[in-house]
């Protein structure tokens, strides 16, 4: 413990030292420094996907030096500092896990989820969505809120009943598509259908996000390795055939395997 907390206290003094004599950490505020914390937010999500261990360490330093930051910017106002944020996520830790610092009994982790919302509510949420960013991809929001609202029993009972809303509401955009419909009835009946796939998705253990970004991978790699093919041909990619190109496809994702 003494060595992390003196780690922890090396980088405090660095960071001290930066803001008052580094030029650029002098000039940085909340503004300034938000959009490179959304950055390395995301390059941490990479690596996670990657299952890089070195590259994750190297990235929560990263993401570490950005909350440091931050409450440095906030002590020289008097807002706030290190130790207020500290002491903030350790009473809310506290409060929220009553199972662990009180005498509640829980089962299960879904009983550990629904406590925490319920919790929250006591401490004058309005909804326990509001904890969901309004900023937040769409497709992670979906999972998000589903999620939430299932802590306090929004929640289908039963998985196949899940699967039937999927098949609903793909039939409800089939007949839309073959009505030709207006763009924005098709958006919704397509938001629709979405939404009850990362439903779905909950009820089996998937987060959609992460599967949408792998098949997103998948992807870049399948097609990129059509494009070398090609090159190492002397071909453009409009002059080959779908065949032509379906047939690197496989090959593709035969070298996957």
């Amino acid at each position: 413990m003494k060595d992390k907390l003196a780690s922890f206290g090396r980088l405090l003094q660095i960071m001290d030292e930066l803001r008052a004599g580094c030029p650029w950490d002098k000039e940085q505020t909340f503004e300034s420094l938000r959009h490179l914390t959304i950055e390395e937010t995301y390059e941490l999500s990479d690596a996670i996907l990657e299952k890089d261990t070195q590259e994750i360490k190297k990235e929560l330093g990263d993401l570490m030096l950005h909350l440091v930051f931050y409450a440095k910017i906030a002590s020289e106002t008097q807002d706030f500092d290190i130790k207020d944020v500290i002491d903030s996520i350790c009473d809310k830790l506290v409060i929220r896990h009553p199972h662990i610092y009180g005498d509640v009994k829980v089962n299960d982790q879904e009983e550990v989820k629904s406590n925490w919302e319920k919790i929250k509510l006591k401490e004058g949420k309005k909804s326990v969505l509001e904890g969901v960013p309004v900023s937040l991809p769409a497709l992670l929001k979906a999972y998000r809120m589903q999620e939430k609202a299932g802590g306090v029993g929004f929640e289908w009972q039963k998985q196949e009943d899940v699967w039937e809303k999927v098949k609903e509401e793909m039939a409800e955009l089939s007949a839309e598509v073959k009505q030709d419909a207006p763009t924005e009835r098709l958006e919704d009946e397509f938001g629709d259908l979405l939404f009850a796939l990362v439903n779905y998705a909950r009820y089996i253990g998937v987060n959609p996000e992460d599967a949408l970004e792998r098949t997103n991978r998948k992807f870049r790699r399948r097609f990129q390795y059509i494009e070398d093919q090609a090159a190492l041909k002397g071909k453009m990619l409009h002059d080959m055939d779908l065949d032509e190109m379906d047939g690197y496809w496989n090959e593709a994702k035969k070298h996957e395997h």
